[in-house]
């Protein structure tokens, strides 16, 4: 089996139609619960207060005969320093064939299905990893065309969207302002050897910037006010018929997310790692790589041509041997 064979393979097993199942109208919330709470796809365990917001998520949706919806939050960049940046590639692919095999089984039991809403933060790349809005405007045109791609092999029932921060808070230019404000109003954190290694590998430096011995705690600070801003927000984080999940714990604010990692075997982020295939015997194993990983895996490139996956990403893959 090729590469290319795989792949194609797995994305006509999302397409495989199944007719809708019948299960009673008073076990279907506790069926729905059961398949997001899959061991098969949860990465970490869930604590009984976020079961808890789960289980009202759910039973909010069936109560109003909406689709489950379940949103997942990251950033809309390419981390700068892959040759894949600014475009989406094989991991966002790989991520989403994941979490629609995740959940596809929803659909199969309840009408009104799934609606998977990736929100992603826009502005706050710019002014932290210092990318340009070009950057950020290919990211995004490239990641719809992955969903666009994917859109033909999903079930009726399931519906995905992305969802960008500054259009909840009025643009850019407004979001900015609250950004300046809350940096205004907060003392700049004090940042442990981990969190520093993080944004060193994050942030694209302008000319001078690591002069200031502050800067990597300037870039955190930036940060954290966006997501204070995103927290007290009404989307998402305060509407109780949403289940937020991410693909590792979330600490802050905690019980949560769901942490289901971004495929089968890997936790790392799509958005700052490039996507692989890894050899399974005739088979193979869909993972994303980070840049730390990619360094030190032995792999080759191998050419792959899939109608409707266009743009410089998907005209070859990674492929690591089953030892590597």
């Amino acid at each position: 089996m090729t590469a290319q064979e795989y792949i194609l393979f797995i994305l006509e097993q999302l397409k495989k139609p199944r007719p809708l199942q019948y299960v009673a109208s008073d076990k279907l919330e506790e069926t729905i619960l059961a398949k997001v709470l899959s061991k098969k796809f949860r990465k970490y365990s869930a604590s009984q207060k976020l079961i808890e917001r789960i289980e009202e998520a759910i039973r909010l949706n069936v109560e109003n005969g909406k689709p489950i919806n379940l949103t997942f939050m990251h950033g809309l960049y390419k981390l700068w320093r892959l040759d894949e940046a600014p475009e989406a590639d094989w991991a966002e692919l790989f991520a989403l064939m994941y979490y629609v095999k995740w959940l596809k089984p929803i659909c199969e039991i309840y009408e009104p299905g799934v609606w998977l809403d990736m929100y992603a933060d826009d502005t706050i790349q710019k002014r932290i990893n210092n990318l340009t809005d070009e950057e950020v405007s290919e990211y995004l045109r490239s990641y719809k065309d992955v969903l666009d791609f994917l859109k033909q092999y999903l079930p009726d029932n399931f519906k995905i969207t992305i969802t960008k921060t500054s259009d909840q808070f009025g643009g850019e230019a407004n979001m900015d302002k609250m950004i300046d404000a809350e940096v205004a109003s907060t003392e700049l954190p004090e940042l442990n050897d981990s969190v520093k290694r993080t944004v060193e590998m994050n942030v694209r430096l302008l000319p001078g910037q690591d002069k200031d011995p502050l800067w990597r705690g300037k870039v955190k600070h930036l940060h954290g006010a966006a997501m204070t801003i995103k927290r007290n927000g009404e989307y998402a984080y305060r509407e109780n018929d949403k289940i937020l999940f991410f693909a590792k714990p979330v600490p802050i604010p905690p019980d949560l997310f769901l942490a289901v990692g971004t495929t089968k075997n890997s936790i790392v982020s799509f958005w700052t790692g490039v996507g692989a295939l890894k050899l399974r015997g005739d088979s193979f194993e869909m993972t994303i790589l980070s840049p730390n990983q990619l360094a030190k895996t032995k792999l080759v490139f191998e050419p792959i041509s899939i109608k409707g996956l266009t743009g410089k990403n998907f005209s070859k893959i990674r492929v690591i041997d089953g030892e590597g």
